[in-house]
């Protein structure tokens, strides 16, 4: 499990400068004092696309796979992502939490989707915020850090799960969307 985690990590570590190099036009059209959190955007749109292409691709029997019974199944793990992606935004925004469901227990293919799209729908509003609010300090998680922390911590959460259910996919015989035409 620690190398899976070691080389989700390593992956989005490797990712992440092609991102932003992919993004550069874009972020030149940002007020120069919303750059920090522009330059964290392209990462977390590129990872929230690849997740919500994955719960799109797995066909719906997969959705139950669960490699080892101390793991979620590919289900819970989208679930996992929709509720997590609430917490971390708004933490990040200092709004109350807007979800009040526990989408690690729907198990139907469309539900997810519509789970995962709307979660990311409310953090693309976050990924929005200027810089000045963006440098407020927080606590989240019991520890203090800038809204702008909080943010990265959402998009490398996102990267990690998307790192696991690669390894599901690959076990399943499913391409990835992140290797899909490579």
């Amino acid at each position: 499990m620690r190398k899976i985690i070691a080389l989700s990590v390593l992956s989005a570590a490797l990712t992440a400068p092609a991102i932003a190099q992919e993004h550069r036009g874009e972020m030149h059209d940002e007020h120069p004092s919303d750059m920090a959190v522009a330059s964290v955007r392209p990462m977390y749109e590129q990872f929230r696309d690849w997740l919500v292409a994955t719960a799109e691709k797995v066909p719906q029997e997969h959705y139950s796979f669960q490699p080892t019974p101390e793991v979620r199944t590919m289900g819970q793990l989208l679930g996992h992502v929709a509720n997590a992606n609430y917490i971390f935004c708004s933490g990040a925004t200092g709004e109350s939490n807007p979800n009040s469901m526990n989408y690690e227990e729907t198990t139907g293919k469309a539900d997810l989707i519509a789970a995962l799209k709307e979660a990311f729908a409310y953090c693309d509003e976050a990924y929005q915020m200027n810089n000045m609010k963006a440098m407020e300090e927080t606590t989240f998680f019991g520890r203090e850090g800038s809204r702008l922390w909080v943010l990265v911590f959402n998009a490398t959460h996102n990267s990690e799960h998307y790192g696991n259910l690669v390894t599901y996919m690959r076990m399943k015989g499913i391409v990835p969307p992140s290797s899909a035409g490579m």
